[in-house]
Order: C-alpha cells, then structure tokens, then sequence
C-alpha cells in the first residue's frame, strides 16, 4: 500500500498567509466592509466562497462576492513573481520522495496561483499530484479535498499524514481518518491546532524535517524509535 504525505500549501510551505490577509482585507476595504485583520487571518484556509460567508455572514448579500474574490485575486497576483518559500520546504519534500512517500498538495489555490506557489517551493520533483478544492463538492475543513487526496495517491487513510497550518485543515484531516500535523509557520496558536485535532505540532518545515524520524511520519511507516 502506498504511503501519502499530504500538505497544504499557503503557509505550510510557503510564507503567504499574510499576504493573502493584505489582499483580503483590501478587497473588503474597496467593496465597503470593514473587516478586521485578525478576523481575515484566522479564516485563511477557507474556499473563497466559505471564506465571504464566514467573515460576512452567511445570510450576506452574495451579488458582490465574484467581485470580492476577483479583486483579492487581481491584489494577490501582484506578488506570484516573488512568493517566498518557507526554510527547507523544498528539502522536506524531497526527503519525504525519497523514503517512498506520494508527496500530494492539497490546496483552494487556482491553477495561476498555484503554478507561482510550486516555482516559491522548487520541489516539483518530489510532488506526485495536487488536489484542489475544484475537483470537491466541499473544501475544507470539510474531509472531501483530504480523501480526493488520498484517491490521488493510490493510499488509504490509515498510511497517511496531512501537514497544514490552520484549524481548518486539521479538522479535515480529522474528519478523513487522517493524522494531522500542525504548523505554525502560518500564524496559528499551536493550542488551537492540537484542539483541532493535530497529533504533532511543528514550528515550520525545517522543524519538521529535523525532526522526521520521530514524527507521526516515523509512526505510520512503522519506524518510529528506530
């Protein structure tokens, strides 16, 4: 049975959850709402759609979301040439290829989007596949988008982990049977991330490369105290 290491992309393995809140908050700003920062950060990891509704309301005037998400998306692209990856991203990764894991992202990126994030983590080697909440009826913390994942990588949820950074993503892990291990290179308290299910909480991918063999990745290859 194949092995997948499963991993969100915005503030997993790339420093851009800030970005985005920059990009969110100015498009509300632009449209007439007053959102707060914090607010949009903590939402980060949401579908865009989920995300209005979560911030706005879920009974709010939805006639100006195309127009919202367009200007975020317009804002946010000002930056694909300079996206920065997080230390040791692209290391992790490969590490991970080469001990016989199916490297799948699993991200509500667009495909432009998603290309300059691949290029900020220079891995394309070690990926074997991306899924995005475009091929799922739900994205997260809905379980569909992990379980797409799994499909992707020939495994079962028993023999794979699922690295993010937000609530959201440990909570669909949670919910597809998953291991779920937390980052906070994202922002996120690291007690919001094991309430929500993390088995493991890591500082950032350079944490969790050095500390690999004792990882959840070490206890669902069977390697663990070895």
């Amino acid at each position: 049975m194949n092995r997948a290491a499963l991993f969100d992309v915005d503030g997993t393995l790339t420093d851009t959850n800030h970005l985005h809140v920059t990009c969110w908050w100015e498009a509300f700003r632009q449209a007439g709402h007053a959102v707060a920062m914090h607010d949009i950060h903590r939402a980060i990891g949401l579908p865009g759609e989920d995300l209005l509704g979560h911030l706005l309301g879920e009974d709010h005037d939805t006639s100006g979301d195309e127009r919202l998400t367009a200007a975020h998306d317009t804002l946010y692209a000002t930056y694909f040439d300079r996206l920065p990856g997080l230390d040791r991203a692209a290391e992790l990764l490969r590490e991970l290829h080469a001990r016989g894991w199916r490297v799948v992202l699993v991200t509500s990126a667009s495909d432009a989007e998603l290309t300059a994030l691949r290029g900020a983590i220079g891995a394309d080697d070690a990926i074997t596949a991306t899924a995005s909440a475009d091929d799922v009826s739900e994205g997260k913390p809905a379980p569909d988008p992990v379980v797409h994942a799994l499909g992707l990588a020939g495994a079962a949820a028993p023999d794979a982990v699922f690295v993010g950074d937000t609530v959201w993503d440990m909570t669909a892990a949670t919910r597809a049977g998953v291991v779920g291990v937390g980052l906070l290179s994202g922002g996120i308290p690291r007690r919001d991330l094991e309430e929500a299910g993390a088995r493991a909480v890591y500082r950032h991918p350079a944490d969790l490369l050095a500390g690999l063999d004792d990882s959840p990745f070490a206890d669902v290859s069977g390697e663990a105290g070895k």
